[in-house]
């Protein structure tokens, strides 16, 4: 399958943005927040540099929900952090795939 083909047969809205509308929604507002804080004076960026401990981050919030602790000090819950987290988590881990190829 061309890369074409394969972009055509992946189902972005219909098998990841229909099912999880509210989620993605939250996981932007995490990524905004986030952006205030670190670059309040920047339009919205992930600056990659920045952060590096996805696993680490992803694991102290998942503590925290495992606690029953559902909103970090900021009131964004941990859920939604854990989601960014591990979608940075995966971004990275692909990125690092395509360099080896």
């Amino acid at each position: 399958m061309d890369k074409a083909q394969q972009r055509k047969s992946t189902p972005v809205f219909t098998g990841f943005m229909c099912y999880f509308p509210r989620a993605i929604r939250y996981v932007a507002q995490v990524s905004l927040a986030g952006n205030k804080q670190h670059h309040e004076d920047k339009p919205l960026h992930w600056d990659m540099s920045k952060s590096t401990d996805e696993k680490d981050a992803l694991a102290r919030h998942l503590l925290d929900v495992a606690q029953g602790v559902d909103t970090d000090d900021d009131d964004i819950l941990h859920a939604g952090k854990v989601a960014w987290r591990a979608m940075a988590n995966l971004e990275r881990t692909l990125i690092a795939l395509e360099k080896e190829l």
